[in-house]
């Protein structure tokens, strides 16, 4: 399998209406403290972020991709570490195609999880190496769309072709059939680093010292926990652009504009908890509205 050998992606954004945001199950199953061991080499590109800018204007976009690419040089090999929960398909589309058609060897490692959209990324690769404790997860194009039944229904053929995409690159780069693999989206399938060696999803196993793991209380857990709550406020229907100020205060974070001189690291905590606490009156109050519990 070369990439050349690969179907192309269409390029596209969320028509109006639809927005792009992580899909809970994999957001819990990221680890963000999973990364290389060693210090990365000039040629090598990390992906350990969800996929597209988040609200806080961090995660992986095609834009950053085509700029490391570029500084790699064109006809170079290239190696893409993966430790990813997904994110904007769309994005993801994107980053496909640059890897896809970059002119040098692409070997991609998988190094924790490579989830929904960090998993067609991967496909792009002429060698695809996975830990054994690492996992595939695949499903259909999953967005958050509001309106009514009829524009609902639009939005729900409109992602129909995406679907179809997805299928091709996963069948084209795995030999399986290609039923076989719109069942596996359609169900939500995680696949496991032996299951993905076997089944033809990876080409090796990635050695386990290739991989390390932050100690748990170094670990992002402001951001990690951030990107929970967004995925709270937009099922519970909540404007990006509220949402997106609120993420700013949390991740400002500060204390308040009477205290004098440099904040501490005590001051910046007590005002994360500050933040966190006025986000959990927040939920309790969507929950009334929605009936929902988002423990």
């Amino acid at each position: 399998m070369t990439i050349k050998q690969l179907p192309a992606a269409p390029e596209a954004r969320p028509c109006a209406g639809v927005q792009c945001d992580l899909l809970p199950k994999a957001l819990e199953a990221w680890n963000p403290g999973l990364h290389a061991a060693e210090q990365e080499a000039a040629n090598t590109i990390s992906i350990y972020d969800p996929i597209g800018a988040d609200l806080f204007g961090d995660g992986v976009t095609a834009k950053r991709i085509a700029g490391a690419l570029r500084n790699i040089g064109p006809g170079k090999d290239v190696t893409v570490n993966i430790n990813s929960p997904g994110g904007d398909v769309f994005e993801g589309l994107a980053i496909y195609n640059l890897l896809r058609d970059h002119r040098g060897k692409v070997t991609v490692n998988v190094m924790g999880l490579a989830a929904s959209a960090a998993s067609f990324i991967a496909m792009a690769a002429d060698e695809i190496r996975i830990g054994r404790a690492a996992f595939f997860m695949v499903h259909n194009a999953w967005v958050m769309a509001m309106g009514n039944r009829n524009e609902l229904r639009e939005v729900a053929d409109w992602l129909e072709p995406f679907d179809h995409t997805l299928a091709d690159i996963y069948a084209a780069r795995t030999g399986l059939p290609i039923e076989d693999i719109k069942d596996q989206l359609d169900a939500e399938t995680w696949i496991g680093g032996t299951e993905a060696v076997e089944m033809g999803w990876a080409d090796d196993y990635l050695p386990s010292d290739m991989v390390e793991t932050d100690d748990p209380s170094n670990q992002l857990d402001s951001r990690l926990a951030a990107r929970e709550m967004d995925v709270v406020m937009a099922k519970a229907g909540v404007p990006r652009s509220k949402r997106r100020s609120l993420m700013q205060a949390l991740k400002s974070g500060t204390p308040s504009a009477a205290d004098s001189g440099t904040p501490s690291a005590a001051d910046h905590e007590a005002g994360m908890a500050e933040a966190y606490a006025d986000f959990q009156k927040m939920v309790a109050q969507l929950t009334t509205v929605t009936g929902e519990n988002h423990d």
